[in-house]
């Protein structure tokens, strides 16, 4: 009887977590359909292919930098360094060029660092999970001040790294960046192959399975054999990874390196996760729903841009938006009292 109920808690783990993923993917796909007809209706030229590809290029960097947000909230964490390390990273990138690297070896330094910075972040959020929050934004704090020191040498421009852009990485990352002649910003391609990946590996690997097992029930995993530690630091050093990469190529968007180039997405991580029905209590959700937040949430900003919303008129609007969310989710119990 014990061996009976011990195997049929992931399968009912897995089955409770598919449900609720459906039913949050029904109210985003909802949601997303609503904001493109009513930007139809209300904005002149909402839905053609420029603005559908200003769209997808804009989604396509939060979505990258949601990722790490999203597997964080999958066990229950959340990680507020995000921003900073993409603005790191944003600075980092372009110094290291003028240091003379190759474009290829600074972009895998600089991911790397990334990785170990978001892994030491986790090792410490895991240790004090009791101020996980402040951790992260305190590790966030002392990545991108150090990292202002190291560019500000020789200069008196700390917060902004003017270097050449190297031609195939404006291609990636620019509005009119073409792919194989056609006019589609690689950048979009390339998060659409992250997600087919990340949803796959979440669904059909061990790892992506630990992920759910740690976020359900922290003893059911452990007696699965599933350490939370290492799981727990994985999700951080891909979060730093993610949040890296963002920044750099954040860096073929804009042109040039500044620190604050990762500010917004404090914010939006957050949301796009919430919005896309991920339990920020862990164990429920996915990277799916992520997409469709950080969807719908794009498609609404572009939305009030078109409306003519100033930004803090902009940021009420998604406040309100999240709030409905959050209280509809919340309903349902979270699944470790499910089972």
């Amino acid at each position: 009887m014990t061996t009976t109920a011990t195997n049929s808690q992931p399968s009912l783990a897995a089955t409770a977590n598919g449900l609720k993923l459906q039913r949050s993917i029904m109210i985003g796909f909802g949601l997303l359909m609503l904001l493109l007809v009513l930007g139809a209706l209300l904005v002149p030229g909402f839905v053609s292919m420029r603005n559908v590809r200003s769209i997808l290029l804009l989604a396509a960097f939060l979505g990258l930098a949601s990722l790490g947000q999203t597997l964080c909230a999958l066990v229950g964490a959340l990680d507020l360094s995000i921003p900073y390390l993409i603005g790191g990273a944003n600075i980092l990138f372009p110094s290291l060029l003028v240091a003379g690297l190759p474009a290829w070896l600074a972009i895998i330094v600089v991911v790397i660092l990334g990785a170990l910075i978001g892994s030491a972040n986790g090792v410490l959020s895991y240790r004090l999970q009791g101020q996980a929050l402040i951790m992260s934004l305190g590790v966030g704090f002392a990545i991108v001040g150090g990292i202002q020191i190291y560019t500000s040498l020789g200069t008196q421009f700390g917060g902004t790294v003017f270097a050449p852009v190297p031609a195939w990485l404006r291609n990636i990352s620019a509005f009119n960046g073409t792919l194989l002649g056609l006019p589609i910003p690689p950048v979009i391609v390339i998060w659409l192959a992250v997600t087919a990946a990340t949803v796959w590996g979440l669904y059909n690997t061990w790892f992506g399975r630990s992920i759910y097992a740690v976020g359900g029930s922290r003893i059911a995993a452990a007696r699965l054999g599933i350490s939370e530690f290492r799981v727990w630091t994985a999700i951080h050093s891909i979060s730093g990874a993610m949040s890296a990469l963002t920044g750099v190529l954040l860096l073929g968007f804009s042109g040039g390196g500044f620190v604050g180039v990762g500010d917004p997405y404090l914010f939006t991580t957050v949301a796009a996760v919430v919005i896309g029905g991920t339990s920020l209590l862990g164990g429920a959700g996915g990277y799916g729903a992520t997409v469709l937040g950080v969807l719908v949430l794009t498609v609404l900003t572009s939305l009030l841009v078109g409306l003519g919303l100033e930004f803090p008129a902009q940021q009420a609007v998604i406040g309100l938006l999240i709030v409905p969310m959050v209280a509809i989710y919340a309903r349902s119990p979270h699944i470790r009292y499910q089972i």
